[in-house]
């Protein structure tokens, strides 16, 4: 297959590029940097039409994931800048498959399962969960976040592509050891002594393996009646005391030194990064793909994290 990977040179991007291309895959990575080690690179702006669109014609899949990171201080203009990077590069995909005279199959879209509500009653999984935004006793400005992902899929939704499958990638954490990433940071906070309970640690942290979470974008290209939002994540999110105790028994190490909320405000300021990050609590649940039949090698996260802290010390 001939799969599209617009924003396909970040951390995710490049996970799955990797994947695609052992798959035997042509694989075209959409970017602003022509320094990409997986995928032939072809430049975009993630916004106007150019050179780019032709890749898109006669392309089996198209997998959007572009946007700027989160991983950055939510100030206003931050915060703008990551709606509009999300809704204009998804416009314009769309715009592209809606010119094409050979419009790809299918057209997964990243979203995030942040889009979900702040709460640790229960799972939200996509025929029952909660959809966030205005949830008493969180900061105001989460709101945005879930702004962003609601007009992101919107984005999405909108498009007229009536030849093409849509599904909408309501991701959890993406857990690689690569260089970087969410897992090689959180890592860096248990190797200092600094991994334990955030502000009482009774927050859920949804996570998916990286393995898991390109074996359920196969599945998704291949199962042509799944369409719409689908949560990758794996079905057991715990509270983040659990999950960083387990991370810090992958590493080896006993301690793990808790932080308050005004001790993280701090260290955010400094990492120039976000406490929404690791206050919100994310109980995600991957109800269509369960249901689907499709199977986690890695559902629990005390064998993923060992894996993944092996794979680490490999690279």
């Amino acid at each position: 297959m001939k799969i599209v990977l617009p924003g396909g040179s970040g951390q995710v991007g490049q996970v799955l590029a990797r994947a695609f291309i052992a798959g035997g895959h042509d694989v075209v990575v959409l970017s602003r940097s022509p320094q990409v080690a997986a995928g032939r690179v072809v430049s975009w702006d993630g916004r106007g039409a150019g050179a780019w669109t032709r890749e898109i014609d006669g392309a089996d899949v198209v997998v959007n994931l572009a946007g700027r990171s989160v991983n950055t201080r939510y100030t206003a203009e931050n915060l703008r800048e990551m709606l509009d990077s999300r809704v204009a590069s998804t416009r314009a995909v769309g715009a592209a498959i809606a010119e094409a005279s050979r419009p790809p199959r299918a057209w997964l879209q990243m979203s995030t399962a942040t889009i979900y509500a702040d709460r640790v009653d229960a799972p939200n999984d996509e025929a029952t969960g909660i959809l966030g935004g205005g949830e008493p006793g969180v900061p105001e400005y989460w709101g945005f976040s879930v702004k962003i992902a609601r007009e992101w899929e919107q984005a999405q939704e909108t498009a007229d592509t009536p030849r093409t499958r849509k599904v909408a990638l309501r991701a959890a954490m993406v857990m690689s050891p690569d260089r970087g990433g969410i897992f090689d940071v959180m890592l860096s906070l248990v190797r200092r002594g600094l991994g334990g309970p955030a502000a009482g640690g009774r927050q859920f942290v949804s996570w998916i393996h990286d393995s898991d979470f390109v074996r359920a974008l196969n599945f998704l290209i291949e199962r042509e009646d799944l369409t719409g939002p689908v949560n990758l994540a794996s079905p057991n999110p715990l509270p983040y005391r659990d999950f960083m105790r387990a991370f810090r028994e992958a590493w080896g190490i006993r301690i793990g030194l808790p932080a308050t909320k005004w001790m993280l405000e701090i260290g955010a300021f400094f990492m120039r990064t976000d406490t929404e990050l690791v206050l919100k609590s994310r109980r995600v649940v991957p109800g269509r793909l369960l249901a689907s039949g499709f199977a986690f090698d890695f559902p629990e996260w005390p064998a993923a994290a060992r894996d993944l802290v092996s794979r680490w010390r490999v690279r």
